[in-house]
């Protein structure tokens, strides 16, 4: 893999465990407006949509770049609509970006010749 699909890769993780986070404290507020007079769902409802519409616009792009299976993309898709799924996207998602930027390292030590790369 290239530098390019490392920085995809490294996109979408960085937004995927916000993207959870606001999941997860949207669900909160939910719960709250129902059982007390606190009502921050609005709020919570527009910061939630912007950091999945960026999830989703990260996602295609990795998917893009990174030649996904249907299934791997599938299930990144999936975790992205489960509450707690971001913080497992960001943990696959760190191993593979690590995996990336280790491949391009390799590939740009062979193109210059370094010897036991």
């Amino acid at each position: 893999m290239d530098t390019k699909t490392a920085s995809a890769l490294r996109r979408l993780r960085l937004v995927s465990a916000p993207e959870a986070v606001s999941f997860l404290l949207l669900l909160v507020c939910s719960v709250l407006k129902r059982t007390t007079e606190f009502n921050a769902v609005p709020a919570m409802g527009m910061i939630h949509g912007i950091l999945f519409i960026l999830y989703v616009i990260f996602w295609a792009d990795a998917w893009n770049r990174a030649k996904w299976n249907l299934k791997t993309a599938a299930l990144y898709f999936i975790l992205s609509v489960l509450p707690a799924g971001g913080f497992f996207a960001d943990r696959k998602l760190r191993r593979e970006a690590e995996n990336a930027v280790n491949a391009a390292i390799a590939s740009r030590a062979r193109k210059e010749g370094v010897v036991g790369a």
